[in-house]
Order: structure tokens, then C-alpha cells, then sequence
């Protein structure tokens, strides 16, 4: 199969080279992302690759459609940046990696919820100022908190058995479908019970329009005060100002925000220089109690390597089969 890469970073690459070999495919690798303004490159080829911060809208898939192309396979889990109604119209089939590497996500979870007790980016700061002094600096212990995870699926399970580690005083989750082997180490409770009883909330969930901005004013009005959020899913499961507002008032006590619900054109670009148009980021920037990184959950190597096997094994089997195990169909 004649497939097009687009958004590829030169990380991705080797992984790239290695695995087209394995599956057959004829692979070009470009690091322009995918678009309706750069769809038009893809004429010529039977599929392409894209990545979750790529525009996958109706009139970038229009135009796949008027090129031939029948098969998309993203290299990512989500899939919110896919019009599926569209796919389906144009007899796209599109395929996702559910399956890569949960550690990577579940490891940066602890990381950033640690950096977020211990006070750890505020007081890298102060030394690099040469101020040493230890005001402003408590933190608190996780053997003291109820963690709630939102979300108990594969990546869901690693942040519970990761956090059991660390003797939690409690561990509660919401999911609408149970996980057995979660079960080991939470208690399954309801969403709102989750809000009301948890001291760190972490999400681990798809992003869905049933779920778009289940974080706003009226669940952080349920929450305990001095609540910890840590979102290393999907940006758009937290209404960014009612987060805002929150950090003020002080009801939220600091948030760790590995994505983020504007980041498509920002996350994973250089945008230093630059003057930055987003202001709702600038001020969440601002804020002492907060940790932003650039949606760097999944970037480990062993992660890259299986995102980029996974979506070149999915363009196989639609060759082969015309269906895959990781087939996405609209809704």
C-alpha cells in the first residue's frame, strides 16, 4: 500500500522505516500537518497517517475522497479530531491505536501529581533565583489523600496499580463500564461521589460529546476544597475558565494539564517569539498552583515505537482483509 505520513516527527522515523519493511507498505514521511489545506498531498497515494492534533474535518476528508483514498489510520488513541459522519459518507475507513504503551501516560499521571503536592515547579524556580528558603513550600502526602480516577480502562488501570504504591489513604473510580481487575485496588462509586470524596482527580477517559467539558462550575462546586485536577486525556473534558475561576477562589488547590482544550495549532510547535493569541492559556500559565505540558503523556520511546507498528499493522489488515480489529466506525 502507497501510504502518506503526515505530522511526522524525526522520531518517529526510524520506527517508520523499520516497520514499513515488516508490512509491506510504501511509506513517504512529511512533518506537515493534516488539514483541509494539506490534504491535496495525499493525491497520488492509497492512505494516509495522521496524528490526534491533526484537523481531520469534512472538507479535509472531501477531499480525500475526490483523491480516492479510502484509509485513514491515525497514530493515537483519540479519535475527537476525526469527523466520523464525514468518513462514512465518503467510504473512509479509519482506524486508531488504542493499544500502545499504558505506562507512558500512567508514569507522567504520578509525575505531575507529585509535582503538584510537593510544590516541585514553584520551587525549581525559587532556586534558580538562588532563594533557598523553604516558606510557601509545604506539600502534603499522598498516604493522606483519596485519589478519584475518572476513567479505569487500560491506561486507567496503570495509574491505580501505580498509585497503589504509594499507600493511598483511599482509592475511589468512576467508569460507566467496571473494570474487574480495577476492582483490586478502588472502590467504583458515582460520578458526583467521585467530586465529593476525592482530594486528587485524575482523568484517564475518550473524549466524547456526552463527556465535552464534564469539568465546569457546577462539578467544581462539588468537589472538596483545595481539590488536585490532573487531565492526561483529552483537553475538552474541562471547561478551561470554570478551571480558571477555580484557581482563584482557591477551591482548586492546583492542576496538571498535560492537554488542553485549545491546544490544536500550539501543542507540539515551537511558538517561541511569538505573541500568543490565546489568552485563557496565558493565564493558566500564570498561575503558581499550575503544571502545563505540551501533551507529552504518550512520548516515550517504547509508546512512539507501537503507535507507528499499530497503524501500519491497521493499513495491512484493511489491505488484506478491507476491515481491521481497530476499525472506528461513526457512531
Amino acid at each position: 500500500m502507497k501510504v502518506l505520513a503526515y505530522c511526522v516527527r524525526p522520531d518517529e522515523v526510524d520506527s517508520f522505516k523499520k516497520f514499513s519493511k515488516k508490512y509491506g507498505h510504501d511509506v513517504d514521511l512529511i512533518p506537515e500537518s493534516f488539514g483541509p489545506k494539506t490534504a491535496y498531498l495525499a493525491k497520488g497515494y492509497e492512505a494516509i497517517s495522521i496524528l490526534g492534533n491533526d484537523n481531520a474535518n469534512r472538507e479535509a476528508l472531501e477531499k480525500l475522497k475526490q483523491y480516492g483514498i479510502k484509509y485513514l489510520a491515525t497514530r493515537s488513541a483519540g479519535v475527537n479530531n476525526i469527523d466520523f459522519d464525514a468518513a462514512k459518507e465518503f467510504d473512509i475507513n479509519v482506524a486508531n491505536v488504542p493499544a500502545y504503551s499504558p505506562n507512558s501516560v500512567s508514569e507522567l499521571t504520578v509525575a505531575v501529581t507529585l509535582c503538584l503536592t510537593r510544590k516541585i515547579p514553584f520551587a525549581l524556580k525559587r532556586v534558580q533565583l538562588n532563594n533557598f528558603a523553604l516558606n510557601g513550600l509545604i506539600g502534603v502526602e499522598l498516604r493522606n489523600l483519596t485519589l478519584g480516577i475518572i476513567g479505569t480502562g487500560r491506561i486507567g488501570l496503570k495509574v491505580i496499580e501505580a498509585f497503589s504504591g504509594f499507600g493511598m489513604k483511599k482509592m475511589i473510580g468512576y467508569d460507566i463500564i467496571e473494570n474487574e481487575k480495577a476492582k483490586k485496588y478502588i472502590e467504583y462509586k458515582s460520578l458526583d461521589e467521585v467530586y465529593k470524596e476525592a482530594d486528587i482527580i485524575t482523568f484517564h477517559t475518550p473524549l466524547t460529546e456526552d463527556n465535552y467539558h464534564m469539568i465546569g462550575s457546577k462539578s467544581i462546586d462539588k468537589m472538596k476544597d483545595g481539590v488536585f485536577i490532573i487531565n492526561a486525556a483529552r483537553g475538552a473534558l474541562i471547561d478551561s475558565e470554570a478551571l480558571i475561576k477555580g484557581l482563584k477562589s482557591g477551591k482548586i488547590g492546583g492542576a496538571a494539564l498535560d492537554s488542553y482544550e485549545y491546544e490544536q495549532g500550539v501543542f507540539h510547535n515551537n511558538r517561541m517569539n511569538e505573541i500568543m493569541k490565546d489568552d485563557t492559556l496565558e493565564r493558566l500559565k500564570s498561575f503558581p498552583n499550575v503544571v502545563i505540558t505540551p501533551h507529552l503523556g504518550f512520548y516515550t520511546d517504547e509508546a512512539v515505537s507501537n503507535m507507528v507498528e499499530i497503524t501500519l499493522s491497521n493499513l495491512k489488515d484493511f489491505e488484506e482483509k478491507r476491515n481491521c480489529k481497530n476499525q472506528r466506525m461513526c457512531k
